[in-house]
Formats: C-alpha cells, structure tokens, sequence
C-alpha cells in the first residue's frame, strides 16, 4: 500500500510518463549495481573459502546483494530505496550490521530458546529434563567399568 501510495504521489507531482521513465531507469542502474557488486561479493566467498576461512561476511555480502537486486528489480521507489541500501558497497556493511544483530536475536533468543517465543524452530517450548538436557542434547557420559 505505501508503496502504490508513493508511485501514485510521484506521478501526480511529475507526471505518469516521467514516472513511468524513472521507475525504469532506477531498475536499470540497480541491475549494472547488482552485476557489479554480485561479482565482487562471489569473488570475495570463493577466496574466502580457498583460503580456508569462515566466510560469514562475505555469505552475508551475497544474500544482502540477492535480496536487494530482488528489490531493485521490482517496480516501486520504497523497494528501490530498500534494495540500495543493500546492495551499494557504503551502505552494505550497516544493513549487514542488522542483519547480523536479527539472525542472533532469532538464534539465542531472550532465553536462549532459538526462535520467536523463545521456543524451538517449530515455535513450541522447549521441553527440558530436570538435569537441563533437551531433545537432540547429546547423551549424558557416565563414567564406568564393565564387568563380564
């Protein structure tokens, strides 16, 4: 709605053709961006992992640059603004900043639980015995000799 809303406010202050123009063109430059900056993102994975490190930022770099050429490439001023944000290389390192502080929130939880609710992945509570195990916990070692 916010979006039809802005299309709608821009054509009548410049025209539905003008608009119509600059909707296209905003998609063309985000394309050459998204090349550009795709390139440079899977460049950066593949050396990552052949020297043998964890590539967080640089698998990051790639899903922020898939998903904001995924907005860039649909019509719209706000999807536009949004998918520059993640694609351009000055503004990239804030959105993954977010992007890093979601994904922990989501994972650790207030309580430690993982997911919204503090619960498992499938959003139930997480059933635990009283010496704190879970499901999926490896099993408890017990120290021991056995006897034939």
């Amino acid at each position: 709605m916010v979006e039809i809303a802005v299309i709608i406010a821009v054509g009548r202050t410049i025209g539905g053709w003008p608009t119509f123009g600059l909707l296209l063109v905003e998609s063309l430059i985000g394309a050459v961006i998204v090349r550009r900056e795709g390139g440079r993102a899977w460049t950066a994975l593949r050396e990552a992992l052949r020297s043998g490190r964890m590539p967080s930022r640089q698998l990051a770099d790639a899903a922020l640059v898939l998903v904001g050429g995924t907005l860039l490439l649909t019509p719209g001023f706000v999807t536009d603004a949004a998918g520059f944000f993640m694609v351009l290389p000055v503004t990239r390192p804030v959105t993954r900043r977010w992007l890093e502080a979601v994904v922990a929130r989501r994972l650790l939880g207030p309580l430690g639980g993982g997911w919204p609710g503090g619960g498992a992945a499938g959003g139930g509570p997480v059933h635990r015995s009283p010496g704190g195990r879970g499901p999926g916990d490896p099993p408890d070692v017990v120290q021991g000799e056995v006897v034939d």
